[in-house]
């Protein structure tokens, strides 16, 4: 009988703990490798994926994943469908005081990816070219503010706006468009899975820096999250997960913070 009384005592705490564990909805971009994509095996991983598991792990929370449309991410964010944007987003260009923003993790730049025998090697190159950017995403955002000078020189006058950079790397590997502005870590991934087929400029358009972006009355969530970041940076998991992924350690910024 007490046997029986442990045993319906631990179910019932184990229950209770299930009950209690908050749950993180993480919105992402699906097609965003090496930061959040599908591999091979059918489930979603990345460097930001994983980064979120450790961190819920830590904080003992339930971790959903949720795609999302990139174009509307701050419009999915503020009807309460996620509880954070965490997928290679560029901060520099949230508004500071309708968000609560975390700390940059890493150092961005937005370059310009082309195939190695395009005869593209500067940015005057693009004069008349067609270049494809995806919609909504820091780069097309800066061809229409601080860059539209550049764009104008474009074939059209603008770039050519796709849903996402696989649709942006189909059109360019068809020979459909000549060049794709692009976050300079996705762009170095592709050349690491095709070679020297794809080659990137060495002029950038910006440079930038990642973070993740939180509901402006979410900043308590945000430092927990925070918090729990920078205890994987100290144990090694955030340097140990860029290498694993491919990404530049010289770009990962919350290095040079723990160095200094």
């Amino acid at each position: 009988m007490k046997k029986m009384l442990a045993m319906a005592l631990v179910l019932m705490l184990t229950l209770t703990a299930a009950a209690c564990a908050e749950t993180f909805k993480m919105g992402f971009d699906a097609e965003y490798p090496p930061y959040t994509y599908m591999g091979d095996d059918g489930e979603y991983t990345g460097f930001d994926i994983e980064m979120c598991k450790k961190v819920c792990e830590k904080l003992g929370w339930e971790l959903e994943l949720v795609p999302i449309n990139w174009d509307t991410k701050l419009m999915t964010l503020d009807m309460g469908e996620i509880d954070c944007i965490w997928s290679g987003l560029t901060i520099d260009v949230i508004d500071p005081e309708a968000y609560c923003l975390s700390t940059p993790y890493s150092d961005n730049s937005q370059m310009i990816l082309t195939r190695a025998d395009s005869g593209i090697t500067t940015l005057s190159d693009l004069a008349g070219k067609k270049v494809a950017v995806q919609l909504g995403t820091s780069a097309d955002l800066l061809l229409q503010g601080d860059q539209k000078a550049l764009a104008d020189t474009f074939d059209g006058g603008e770039a050519v706006k796709l849903p996402n950079y696989n649709d942006c790397f189909a059109q360019l590997e068809a020979g459909a468009v000549d060049a794709i502005a692009i976050d300079i870590g996705v762009a170095a991934n592709k050349i690491a899975v095709y070679g020297d087929e794809y080659v990137m400029l060495d002029e950038s358009i910006a440079s930038e820096k990642y973070g993740i972006c939180f509901r402006a009355e979410d900043t308590e969530m945000c430092k927990q999250v925070e918090d729990a970041y920078m205890e994987l940076v100290q144990d090694g998991t955030y340097q140990a997960l860029a290498e694993e992924f491919g990404l530049d350690v010289s770009a990962l910024c919350l290095l040079e913070t723990e160095g200094e």
